[in-house]
């Protein structure tokens, strides 16, 4: 499972407010001002690719290869490929998922949005932050 968690671990994008994609560097960006209404405590998904599914798969083949011999042995490579596979499948969403923030935040011009990122920068009502919007439809909330 250490595979695994290695594999997906590297597969996993960020929804960091402080985190800028590849694409959205050196790109002009749409800022507005405004203050936080409120903060509220979520889960981010974790990712599902096959990576943890192969994976799993793969290592629960090999477990399984290791029991019995002739028929059993099949079987139990089949089994343990396709719990494996389950396995990884699981492994990958709960070793991707994040704590996230949900951003209520009233812009200066009136209007209100909410904004989910990583909860790795931490707001509360009233602060005055930065509304960052790119071209690709990405918004991000900054201080």
């Amino acid at each position: 499972m250490a595979v695994v968690a290695f594999l997906v671990a590297g597969c996993a994008s960020s929804r960091s407010g402080e985190v800028y994609s590849r694409d959205q560097a050196r790109r002009a960006q749409t800022l507005m001002t405004g203050t936080v209404e409120s903060v509220k405590n979520i889960t981010i998904e974790g990712t599902k690719t096959p990576v943890g599914t192969a994976v799993g798969g793969v290592a629960g083949g090999v477990l399984g290869s290791t029991v019995g011999g002739g028929a059993g042995e099949t079987i139990a490579t089949v089994v343990g490929a396709l719990a494996g596979a389950a396995l990884g499948t699981v492994a990958e969403e709960g070793l991707t998922r994040k704590a996230g923030l949900e951003i209520v935040v009233k812009k200066d011009n009136g209007t209100t949005i909410v904004v989910v990122q990583e909860a790795d920068v931490m707001f509360a009502p009233g602060d005055r932050v930065n509304i960052i919007s790119a071209a690709d439809g990405t918004t991000r909330i900054t201080k």
